[in-house]
């Protein structure tokens, strides 16, 4: 019983916790409201999650979370360089296809993610009967590079994290 409820517990703290900050407030009626709506959320929360996920290295996550926080630095760096520049019309943005192994769908949020949060890329969409990810890039100088660094840099450690 004490392990289900520790195990319940983060998902409604984080939402209240958000509430008030979202609300810029520490009234008691703010409080019982956020206290109200984080419950509720998180009792409705496994129904929109039926397959949960396991996170089986934490470690190579946390290696991970430090790879993607370095490159989103750096694409933002020559992003923005490149539009100090001027440069960024000569670009020669497209769309990408690349091939994937990873089915978890876990993963395969994270991996969306870590693509979409670094300047440059933007994740298009994902062929579900292929395993294919398009990508569209704002610089597509060197498609094959591109897709050693998604599958090797991203897909192999989130691979190794959930499946």
């Amino acid at each position: 019983m004490m392990r289900r409820l520790l195990g319940f517990l983060p998902l409604p703290c984080l939402l209240l916790a958000l509430w008030l900050v979202l609300n810029d407030s520490l009234s008691a009626g703010q409080i019982a409201l956020g206290l109200a709506i984080a419950v509720t959320l998180s009792l409705l929360a496994p129904i929109l999650r039926p397959v949960r996920a396991r996170l089986r290295h934490p470690w190579t996550a946390l290696r991970l979370i430090a790879r993607v926080a370095r490159d989103i630095v750096l694409s933002n760096y020559l992003v923005s360089q490149r539009i100090l520049r001027g440069d960024a019309s000569s670009a020669r943005s497209g769309f990408l296809d690349i091939p994937l192994r990873i089915r978890d769908p876990h993963g395969l949020a994270a991996l969306a993610c870590i693509v979409t949060f670094t300047p440059g890329t933007v994740w298009a969409g994902h062929d579900t009967e292929r395993n294919v990810l398009t990508l569209h890039v704002l610089d597509l100088s060197d498609p094959a590079g591109l897709t050693r660094v998604i599958q090797d840099r991203y897909e192999r450690p989130l691979m190794e994290i959930f499946e």
